[in-house]
């Protein structure tokens, strides 16, 4: 026969959600019953939610700075990719432009490779993620004009598919 506290839970019940806590490695359970509320606090605290409003100034700061002279590149990139002839490919998201799938990896494409709609032309890495591009083209590559590992903006000429 198990003890109750104060009118409301049994022992074991509370001694099954440490258990859960613990086994868990959760900071705190709570189980809500009616008008009955049980929590269970561990040993190991969860971090504390990040900050939004400190690092939001500080943030905007850099991107600023690095995307200048992305802007600049893209600028100086569109006058050239405007004079060649042919589907000029550009960035869909703001990261970092890489040609190929892995450090010391073959490019994905090459200046003068045949390419198909649905190929893999390029990755851009973007919060962590790696994107893989894909033409929306067929065609042969005329000319890459981002640098692998190159910050891209959105809607920046990156490459050129006649």
């Amino acid at each position: 026969m198990s003890e109750k506290i104060y009118n409301m839970v049994e022992i074991d019940t509370i001694a099954a959600l440490a258990e859960i806590v613990s086994k868990n490695e959760l900071g705190e359970i709570t189980i809500v019953d009616g008008g009955k509320t049980i929590t269970v606090k561990g040993r190991k605290c969860p971090p504390p939610p990040p900050m939004m409003g400190a690092p939001a100034p500080a943030m905007p700061m850099p991107p600023v700075q690095v995307a200048a002279p992305a802007a600049e590149a893209a600028a100086a990139a569109a006058p050239k990719a405007e004079e060649k002839s042919g589907n000029v490919v550009k960035a869909p998201i703001v990261g970092t432009f890489y040609a190929s799938p892995g450090p010391g990896k073959a490019p994905f494409v090459t200046v003068g490779r045949q390419v198909k709609k649905g190929d893999v032309l390029m990755i851009i890495e973007s919060m962590k993620l790696m994107n893989e591009i894909q033409s929306e083209f067929d065609g042969v590559v005329t000319e890459i004009i981002a640098k692998d590992g190159q910050a891209v903006e959105y809607d920046q000429p990156v490459m050129i598919i006649s």
